[in-house]
């Protein structure tokens, strides 16, 4: 009985030397992981240029895994279907420039390249057909995202809301249109943007 309890003792003496010792003291585990909120002030103000000419709109841009809205103020003509090409160019420009602070605080960025034009449907073409000076295919995925998106509902898009998409003609020959909706699965999967879309 005695030999165990030196045993026990002795154990005992041997854990306390490895250097483990109980703390009350916090422990500095350094700075939690940052997340984006993907969320703008409620009382944020957009700018309008000063001249009041600027529309309302509602621009896609990419947050963490998502594509998200954010509302602008963009120069963009304020009419029908007559004005999809106008229209369409507006709104590529507004998603070509960079957030401002507000909008890249909260986590918001664009992939759409700056280099991006947009030209109306070509002969042939369905009237509400657009066409991307870059095969769909050499789009980053989020960047088709954030254009599908923010042209539904304008007039850039189709009655129904659809958006009409195509590259440049190459060889003679027109890269495929593809007909895109701003889904659920587009804007919480952008990814799945380079395999969405019905070929037209």
């Amino acid at each position: 009985m005695r030999l165990a309890f030196t045993g026990l003792a002795l154990l005992g003496a041997v854990a306390s030397g490895c250097g483990i010792r109980s703390t009350s003291l916090p422990v500095d585990a350094g700075a939690a992981p940052s997340r984006v909120s993907c969320v703008l002030p409620g009382d944020r103000e957009t700018s309008d240029g000063g001249d009041g000419g600027n529309l309302p709109v509602r621009v896609y841009l990419a947050c963490g895994s998502r594509v998200s809205p954010v509302d602008r103020r963009v120069a963009l003509p304020d009419g029908d279907d007559s004005e999809r090409l106008p229209v369409a160019r507006g709104l590529l420009d507004a998603l070509q420039t960079e957030p401002d602070s507000e909008e890249e605080a909260a986590g918001f960025k664009t992939a759409v390249p700056r280099d991006l034009k947009v030209d109306g449907a070509r002969e042939g073409d369905p009237p509400a057909a657009l066409r991307l000076n870059r095969p769909l295919k050499d789009l980053p995925s989020f960047a088709l995202a954030q254009i599908v998106c923010t042209y539904a509902g304008t007039a850039a898009a189709g009655t129904d809301r659809s958006v009409i998409l195509g590259g440049p003609a190459s060889a003679g020959e027109d890269d495929p249109l593809r007909l895109f909706r701003c889904d659920t699965a587009l804007r919480t999967r952008p990814e799945a943007a380079a395999t969405a879309g019905t070929q037209q």
